[in-house]
């Protein structure tokens, strides 16, 4: 089957870089596929699930809380602000980070709508977290 080169990154470190048939990401405007021959784009990432699929079937699973993933036809880029294989995500450290988004959240009702925002982002991400933890 055709592939292409998958190379996922985040701020610590190189995570993955092989070629793959497929990869699905949570892109802002909701669930993408990725095959071979993909038209280029470059997408903002919200918090979700990155899937990879190799030999016909899922071998990864990676939380990503955010990033960009640029798209072309031969190879994805993923730039991710934090990403956890799922296997390794915590129910209760996704609790404690929606209490703290909840909490932000709160706070940013009186300041800009870009600082709302983000902190309903943060908000959104943590409970994809918790989503993608109870799944594992």
């Amino acid at each position: 089957m055709a592939t292409f080169q998958l190379e996922f990154v985040s701020p610590e470190k190189l995570l993955l870089s092989r070629p793959v048939e497929m990869a699905t990401l949570p892109a802002a405007e909701g669930e993408m596929g990725v095959l071979p021959g993909h038209s280029p784009m470059i997408v903002a990432l919200r918090g979700g699930v990155i899937t990879v699929r190799e030999d016909g079937k899922e071998t990864e699973r990676l939380f990503v809380a955010g990033g960009f993933a640029e798209v072309t036809p031969t190879r994805v880029t993923i730039l991710a602000d934090e990403a956890t294989p799922v296997a390794e995500l915590s129910k209760s450290d996704a609790a404690d980070r929606i209490a703290a988004a909840e909490a932000a959240l709160l706070e940013a009702q009186d300041l800009t709508p870009e600082k709302r925002e983000a902190a309903m982002a943060r908000l959104l991400s943590a409970k994809a977290m918790l989503d993608a933890a109870q799944a594992a």
